[in-house]
Parts: structure tokens; C-alpha cells; sequence
């Protein structure tokens, strides 16, 4: 039942409109009341938990990271110390007469990274758009979903087999028909398998921000006559230009960190790439070819690792 909360004050009653509700206080109120109180506390103590145990596997991931990084640069030292800075522009890769230098690598990786990279950003792109924006439901448009994520599941090493069989012969056709030698492996062909596995990264991150766009927003601008080219460009884009900056990052890093089916199409050559056409090598190439042949300390902290172990 309500009640109107009234008072006497100097022989004026008075009488707020606001309804007073009677709590009931009866035995079994009173447990539910208690068993309520038990959850909330319960709730706060599996909340204060699950922060902390986030906050600690995030410490767990810096301290990891970090743990890498000192191996490395250990591991690293004897080279630090014999060459210096200087082996980072260093042009002659030359290991028997103890020569090294890494410009030709990290040209190679930069330009198959960089190139894979602008190749694979419009059919990201598109196809985030295409699934977010125009088709976001139905069997289609799942089925487009599982399979370009299921893309990136495929092993680095298949891609490999099948660019030497499919695409080193149809890019050997191309450069035929551009005046350019036909050798066929090099760094394009390289990015090209870069930019196939990593278009997924990027779509899929792409894809769930544009989801989450939210929907009065494209209202909004359909209300006000846009066109759905218009709203894309003018709202969504804008809204989840971080997220698609963070795919492309993601990309990127994992177009840099590709060794197996960079290493079979690449070319595999210590020389300066003269061309985006010439064969070459990148930093995660030459550790797969050469780490199991440094003999010398100074040549196996090239890679920045351990010493593998010698059998008996």
C-alpha cells in the first residue's frame, strides 16, 4: 500500500505528493533479501576476480614480449659488437669471407610486405564492405564469411606448392609480355601470395566494425537524401576508420613475418632486387635458408638466436 509522507510543522500539516512504499518485513522477505545480497557480493567478488586475472595475463604478455626482445638482443651481441650499426646498410652478403650485410634483406621485405600490402588493401576493403554494409545476412553471405576467414587457415607452405605450380608460370607469362625477363619467382610473385593470405586479417576485423556502426546514424543520413555510396563514404568509413587501420597493421605484420611460401617464390638471392620483377630475399627468408648452415658465432647472431644443438 502507498502512503502520502505528511508532517506537522508549527500546526500546519503538510503533505508531499510524493507516495511512500511500505516494505514488507515478513520472515521470507527478509531471506530473499539476504539471498540477494549474497549474489551481489558474489557478483562483485567473480568481477573483482576476472579483472585481475585480465590484468595479470596482459603483464604475462608485456613480460613475454619483453623476454623475447632480451633473448634476441643477447643472442645478438657478438654481431653487435664485431659490425655495429653498419650491417643494417651493409650491401654484400657474403659468409665465407665473413662479409654481412642486411640492406638486401630488409629491401626485400619491405618491398613484398609494402607491395602485398597495397595490392590486398581494395579487395579488403571491398569485401568488408560487401559483407558489413550491402549483404550482412543470410547463406551468402556467411558462406563468403567462413570462407575467406577459413583463408587464413591454410598452411604458408601450401600457398608456397601453389604459387610455384600456378602463379610462377602465369607471372613468367606476364613478364614475357612486358619486355621484362621471364624469370617468374621474385619479389612480385612473392607479394602476390602475401597479399592472398593476408586479405582475411583485414577483412574480417573490417568487417565486424562495420557491423557495429550504429544504425540511426546511417537513418540519419538516409533521412537527409544520402545515397548508400554516400552514407558508406561520409559514415561508415569515417566511424570505423580506426578499425580498419588496425586491420591493415595487422596485415602488415603478417605479411612481414612470412618465411615458408615467401622463401619458395621469392628467389632466394643475397643481390640488391633491381626491380619489383628481380628475385630476392627477406630477413625471414634467409634465417629459413641459412640458419642451419652458421658455423661461426658471428654468422648465427646474424639471426639473433640460439645455437642450435650439435648431435653426437
Amino acid at each position: 500500500m502507498n502512503f502520502m509522507d505528511t508532517s506537522v510543522e508549527n500546526g500546519v500539516i503538510t503533505r508531499s505528493d510524493t507516495p511512500l512504499r511500505v516494505i514488507s518485513s515478513s520472515p521470507e522477505a527478509i531471506i530473499k533479501a539476504k539471498k540477494r545480497t549474497r549474489l551481489s557480493f558474489r557478483q562483485i567478488r567473480t568481477e573483482n576476480i576476472f579483472n585481475k586475472t585480465l590484468m595479470i595475463m596482459g603483464l604475462v604478455m608485456v613480460i613475454l614480449v619483453l623476454g623475447i626482445f632480451l633473448t634476441l638482443v643477447v643472442q645478438s651481441l657478438p654481431s653487435i659488437k664485431s659490425l655495429g650499426l653498419k650491417y643494417l646498410w651493409g650491401k654484400v652478403w657474403d659468409p665465407v669471407q665473413d662479409i654481412y650485410g642486411a640492406w638486401p634483406f630488409l629491401l626485400g621485405t619491405l618491398l613484398s610486405s609494402f607491395l602485398a600490402l597495397f595490392i590486398s588493401i581494395p579487395f579488403s576493403i571491398s569485401v568488408a564492405i560487401f559483407l558489413g554494409e550491402y549483404h550482412p545476412k543470410g547463406w551468402l553471405p556467411d558462406l563468403l564469411k567462413n570462407t575467406v576467414e577459413l583463408i587464413a587457415a591454410v598452411p604458408s607452405v601450401i600457398y608456397g606448392f601453389w604459387g610455384l605450380a600456378v602463379l610462377v608460370p602465369i607471372v613468367r607469362t606476364f613478364e614475357s609480355h612486358i619486355g621484362v625477363e621471364p624469370v617468374g619467382v621474385g619479389i612480385f610473385s612473392s607479394s602476390i601470395i602475401l597479399a592472398i593470405m593476408i586479405i582475411p586479417y583485414a577483412a574480417s576485423l573490417g568487417r565486424s566494425m562495420i557491423t557495429m556502426v550504429p544504425s540511426h546514424l546511417k537513418e540519419a543520413a538516409y533521412g537527409l537524401g544520402a545515397t548508400r555510396w554516400e552514407v558508406i563514404r561520409s559514415v561508415v568509413l569515417p566511424y570505423t576508420k580506426s578499425g580498419l587501420f588496425a586491420g591493415i597493421l595487422l596485415s602488415l605484420g603478417r605479411a612481414l613475418g612470412e618465411t615458408m611460401a615467401v622463401t619458395m617464390v621469392i628467389g632466394n638471392t643475397s643481390l640488391i632486387p633491381k626491380s619489383i620483377f628481380a628475385p630476392g630475399n627477406t630477413m625471414a627468408s634467409v634465417i629459413a635458408n641459412e640458419f642451419t648452415e652458421a658455423d661461426k658465432p658471428v654468422y648465427l647472431s646474424r639471426s639473433g638466436r640460439a645455437r642450435p644443438a650439435r648431435w653426437s
